[in-house]
């Protein structure tokens, strides 16, 4: 079965006051506030995942259970610019990663994962772009 579980941590969220939250919430179900091992960082008006080691590093964000993952995460993968479409290598990559429910159950859900380099990127400390 394909994965259907999606977090976001960014422009994607609920407070990110963009348009595609709004086709994301139409194409899937709120499920819980959540965490992902990881640093984010300040891209420009928007920020960038990736992974960590330090179990220190989480990533603050919102995990959704996508009705039709397919058709959504086609949309989505258009919106942040990855996939076989676009030049590589692309500024994000959809991977399947495990995220720590506020319950601390344990999922797998796609991340969009920054996949360029940090170097001069201001680290956003707190985990949580919104703060």
């Amino acid at each position: 079965m394909f994965e259907s579980h999606l977090f976001v941590y960014g422009t994607l969220c609920k407070n990110g006051n963009n348009p595609m939250h709004d086709f994301l919430a139409r194409e899937s179900d709120f499920v819980a506030h959540a965490t992902w091992q990881g640093r984010l960082y300040r891209v420009d008006f928007y920020p960038g995942a990736v992974p960590s080691d330090d179990p220190a590093d989480m990533v603050h964000g919102e995990v959704y259970r996508l009705r039709r993952p397919m058709f959504a995460l086609a949309d989505l993968d258009r919106y942040e610019a990855c996939g076989p479409e676009f030049a590589q290598p692309t500024e994000y990559v959809r991977e399947l990663r495990t995220v720590r429910l506020h319950d601390g159950r344990e999922v797998q859900a796609w991340v969009y994962v920054y996949n360029r380099t940090v170097d001069g990127l201001e680290l956003i400390a707190s985990g949580d772009f919104f703060k």
